[in-house]
């Protein structure tokens, strides 16, 4: 007998989702990380574009005793690097909701690196769109804000010696991998899903954020100008900071004043 009642809502199928095989136990999006039972808030750390958790290996002894920093391992890299990489930001984005949502039970900070801003951007608006809720800070580092220009080119799709001049242009991998053929023909793939998600991000929405956003930057980043490192501001109707430091793209990651900003601001949150 067939259901023809016109008041019992037609169900839609749902899209297929893009993560296909993606290994979403949480323990594997999570590196380097010290749990602390006695914890308030727990740091979200995404790296950017070919790094990995490792980035944040020692934060955990920098932040306030009372936050438990979570340095996040994407596919593709360092103990996952026999795993395909994700190169979408809403795949990326979809997992993480997915493999640490039972972290999600505390108060939360995500901060992010180059790429890993625009993944932390989207992330919270996921979880504001979908779950009601979001992190309590966004701290970015190293990127223009979603919507403002562009200053680096395309490159995910160069040819290999193109996309390898690109990488030397942005002084982010080391000479000496850049000169290895082997490596290279390694981290390739996970290079090219990475600026993929970078060259062809578009925002779910533009949507002002409700929570504190605080921005670092290089003063020599030919990529993020200083203009380009305060668009930040409208992505939040919450409290805005911006912090240049010395240097340049990577400068910030080893600049002790980096962590130690973001351990005062944690410091001071309301929670």
């Amino acid at each position: 007998m067939s259901d023809s009642n016109p008041m019992r809502p037609k169900l839609e199928s749902s899209p297929p989702s893009p993560l296909g095989s993606v290994d979403l136990t949480t323990e594997r999006w999570l590196s380097f990380r010290r749990e602390r039972p006695a914890a308030r808030l727990r740091l979200f750390c995404l790296p950017f574009a070919g790094g990995g958790a490792r980035t944040y290996r020692h934060w955990s002894t920098l932040m306030p005793p009372d936050v438990e920093v979570c340095p996040i391992q994407p596919p593709g890299r360092e103990n996952r690097i026999m795993e395909p990489p994700l190169s979408s930001a809403e795949a990326l984005v979809e997992a993480l909701d997915s493999a640490l949502a039972p972290l999600l039970d505390l108060p939360f900070a995500l901060l992010g690196y180059s790429m890993g801003a625009t993944v932390a951007f989207e992330w919270a608006q996921r979880l504001r769109r979908l779950h009601g809720r979001g992190p309590e800070l966004l701290v970015v580092a190293a990127s223009p804000a979603p919507g403002a220009p562009q200053l680096t080119p395309r490159m995910f799709d160069l040819p290999d010696e193109a996309f390898k001049a690109q990488l030397h242009e942005l002084a982010g991998t080391a000479p000496e991998v850049l000169a290895s053929d082997e490596l290279m023909e390694i981290l390739l793939p996970l290079l090219r899903a990475d600026f993929e998600i970078h060259d062809t991000y578009e925002p779910t929405t533009l949507d002002p954020l409700d929570c504190p956003v605080v921005a670092f930057g290089g003063r020599d980043d030919r990529t993020v100008p200083e203009a380009h490192l305060n668009s930040w501001r409208e992505v939040t109707t919450g409290a805005f900071e911006a912090h240049v430091l010395p240097g340049d793209h990577f400068s910030p990651l080893h600049d002790d004043r980096f962590p130690d900003h973001v351990a005062r601001i944690l410091r001071t949150l309301p929670l």
